[in-house]
């Protein structure tokens, strides 16, 4: 990838409660390496006192502003789906979208939240047993994780999501691009946990603004492998529960990264590196617990 005819680069971030967010320095720094004038924007609902009704007006007024680019965080992954003139083919197979591209005139969608969690779990837990594992959620983020864990080889995984229809819509698309029904809505937790290898939370529960766990601490077992994909806090509530159990974890922090990698790269046509982001991320941590 090259830099882009331009040396400036505006981007913003759309979602709700989404002030603590790190992708604004994440893409920011990396931008300042690479010698572009990058600015981040937040787009928060909440901050604005605005709700998903506001996306269309959001993404017009982004686009006549000459935006690049546009991260979707929660809850806009799968409303921004109609606003968008193209899909690109992961994106479309997901049915989900966390960044968006202006470019000639068109808004193309693009997810880069696949990859960044299974760059995570590849890095983290590679060689755990993956032949049934429980997923909690089926939004957008969670049609994501799901595509990426079956692609990184779970053998059964179990939806559940407090939408019902949700999860089995999340469930027939799933089976529809992974052979062999690998994939069912959840019924019985309790059932579920009690023979699941692994457990991926991707509900916004555990959040500094919604804590607690996705899932009754009396269901987990040590023989549970357990994923996060929020990163603020870094050590949710099921993360400290799981550790306490001898449960080997995996924390948001490498999704957060990796998609930002890849969301840099769409938005700015200049490659990244993904060392240094994952460095700077890790600095911006410190700093919090310091």
């Amino acid at each position: 990838m090259s830099k882009t005819a331009s040396s400036t680069v505006l981007a913003g971030l759309i979602g709700a409660g989404i002030q603590a967010s790190r992708t604004p320095a994440l893409h920011e720094r990396e931008g300042l390496a690479h010698g572009l004038r990058y600015t981040y924007q937040l787009l928060d609902l909440d901050a604005l006192q605005l709700d998903t009704h506001a996306l269309p007006d959001l993404l017009l007024s982004a686009e006549r502003q000459g935006f690049n680019g546009l991260n979707i965080t929660y809850p806009c992954k799968q409303l921004v789906l109609p606003l968008l003139d193209e899909l690109s083919p992961q994106a479309r197979c997901i049915g989900a979208v966390n960044t968006v591209v202006f470019t000639n005139g068109k808004r193309i969608g693009h997810n880069t939240d696949c990859q960044g969690f299974a760059e995570g779990f590849r890095r983290s837990l590679s060689d755990v047993a993956v032949e049934n594992v429980v997923q909690m959620g089926a939004g957008g983020a969670g049609a994501a994780v799901a595509h990426a864990l079956l692609d990184e080889g779970v053998q059964h995984l179990q939806i559940f999501d407090v939408d019902h229809r949700r999860a089995h819509n999340l469930v027939d698309n799933l089976n529809q691009h992974f052979p062999g029904q690998r994939a069912t809505a959840g019924t019985d937790l309790a059932t579920s946990m009690a023979q699941a290898n692994g457990l991926v939370n991707t509900t916004p529960v555990g959040m500094t603004k919604l804590p607690g766990m996705p899932v009754p601490a009396t269901l987990l077992h040590k023989a549970l492998w357990v994923a996060e994909i929020i990163y603020f806090p870094l050590q949710t509530e099921l993360l400290r529960t799981a550790r306490a159990l001898g449960c080997r974890t995996l924390d948001g922090r490498q999704m957060a990264v990796f998609q930002a990698v890849s969301a840099f790269e769409l938005i700015s046509g200049t490659t990244a590196d993904a060392p240094r982001m994952l460095a700077h991320f890790e600095e911006m941590n410190n700093a919090v617990q310091d």
